[in-house]
């Protein structure tokens, strides 16, 4: 863990909804397909998280106020950037939390970071999303405008209001069309296991998710693994927030890295 200067909170990749300058851990949130940084708000306002854990959520480019960007249809070319923006945030502990197409760009940034740091997150939290290596054929982004709406309204994930406006739809079809782009154009490249604790959290209903290829995220790491299972569908979250925040807040207590005990794990798995 360096002792960097306070980071700029500026950055265009980076929200903080709720400061907590007295926070010994960063939970770095990922958005799923088609989702902004705000996603996590009522995750940062949740009193149920621990109070010296403060939630940073990523802001994809092409939406919200980055939606004059350029959208990005590549989960390595986003991993790498979002790595890129991390450096001035490793002052204090970070842990990783994704939700769906979220979980893969985390898993990827953590890969990231070992490569290039030797260093990992003090835990990976993996959400509503099967393992890198349960690789299924998704055709989702080659829908008609009208399919992909139909989609979204049984997925849940998106407010009705939203899609039954026109002008919102206009702005909302090219960015979800492009992130399930980047998220069913993935695959794997087989990597060595990552050493740090992985959580897998999902609905029990979830189509996208089924328990089996949820619980091979163990495989992907030689640290502890936890499973949990919430009742719902893809977007259990929306419903059981204040579990999921118990959740993360018991994880990170357990292990240590919520006390300022611990920093990020390194590649031999110890704490640095």
């Amino acid at each position: 863990m360096s002792a960097s200067p306070t980071p700029d909170m500026s950055d265009p990749w980076i929200r903080r909804f709720r400061p907590r300058p007295e926070a010994t851990v960063r939970l770095v949130c990922f958005p799923h397909a088609g989702g902004s940084a705000s996603y996590y708000h009522p995750l940062a306002q949740s009193p149920t998280l621990l109070p010296d854990a403060e939630v940073l959520a990523v802001q994809y480019p092409g939406r919200q106020d980055r939606r004059k960007e350029r959208l990005l249809d590549d989960i390595p070319e986003l991993a790498d950037l979002i790595t890129g923006t991390l450096g001035p945030f490793d002052d204090r502990p970070l842990a990783f939390f994704g939700h769906s197409m979220g979980a893969v760009l985390a898993y990827e940034v953590a890969q990231r970071l070992r490569e290039r740091t030797g260093q990992e997150p003090c835990r990976l939290f993996v959400s509503g999303r099967r393992a890198p290596s349960r690789f299924r054929p998704g055709t989702v982004h080659l829908l008609s405008d009208s399919e992909l709406v139909a989609e979204l309204r049984r997925a849940g994930g998106t407010d009705p209001r939203f899609l039954d406006d026109e002008e919102l739809l206009a702005e909302i079809i090219p960015v979800v069309r492009n992130d399930y782009r980047a998220v069913e154009l993935y695959r794997w490249n087989p990597a060595p296991p990552l050493s740090c604790p992985v959580t897998a959290l999902v609905g029990d209903r979830d189509p996208q998710a089924p328990l089996d290829e949820v619980e091979a995220w163990r495989q992907h790491t030689d640290g502890p693994f936890d499973l949990k299972i919430f009742p719902g569908g893809h977007f259990y979250l929306n419903t059981n927030q204040q579990g999921v925040a118990e959740v993360i807040s018991k994880a990170l207590a357990d292990s240590g890295h919520a006390n300022g005990e611990q920093g990020r794990v390194s590649a031999r798995g110890d704490a640095r």
